[in-house]
Formats: structure tokens, sequence, C-alpha cells
């Protein structure tokens, strides 16, 4: 079993793939600043995507997507702003996408891509 930041790391790239993969261009990943951290920065279109990964390697305690909570959702709005502000881009729009990856190791990882999360 991976140790829990490998584990991430992993689920952030297997989700990048995937979003490439569906259409979308990766153009940041781990943005920090003072207020957190965004694990992907998309651009789908015109349209900035800040994208939350939550990364298992079970469900025994829940679906990876059920642990993004209402103000990690509230968080992510400012961050997306303040990246956004920091690159000096504009975009006609942002929405926040979620991804979560079930990855036991053992096979091939579920993959769960929720777009446009309220």
């Amino acid at each position: 079993m991976l140790a829990k930041d490998q584990l991430g790391r992993r689920g952030e790239a297997l989700a990048a793939v995937f979003l490439e993969r569906a259409g979308l261009r990766i153009v940041d990943r781990n943005w920090r600043c003072p207020a957190g951290e965004i694990d992907l920065v998309a651009v789908d279109g015109s349209t900035l995507v800040i994208v939350e990964v939550k990364t298992r390697s079970s469900d025994d305690f829940g679906q990876p997507l059920e642990a993004i909570t209402a103000d990690k959702l509230e968080r992510l709005y400012v961050l997306a702003s303040q990246w956004a502000r920091a690159h000096h881009q504009r975009f006609s729009g942002f929405r926040i996408d979620a991804v979560g990856v079930l990855d036991d190791g053992t096979g091939d990882p579920r993959i769960e891509h929720v777009r446009a999360v309220l």
C-alpha cells in the first residue's frame, strides 16, 4: 500500500491524464498561496476549471468525493479568483470540478469526475 502522500500524488497524476483525455488542458498543479492550495488548474474552452482531487485506496470509510466539504468548496472559490489574479488571466467564467480516485494498487483505478460542483 502506498503512503498517503504518494497515494495523493498518484491520484492527482491519474486525474490530470483523465481530464486531458476528456479535452481539458492542465495549466497548473499544486498551486499554493496563503489561503490554501489548488490541486489542478485546467482550462475548458474559455472556462477556468479549479479541480479538487480526492484519492483513497479503498471505500472502507466512504467514497473519495464524500470528503469534499462545503468549507473546502468555499475556499476553492476564493482560490480560483486568487489564481486568476496572480496569473493575470481572464476567462469567460470559472467552475469547480471534483475528481475522485479509488486506487487500491491492484487493478485499474476507478475515476469519477463531477463537473461544476456546487
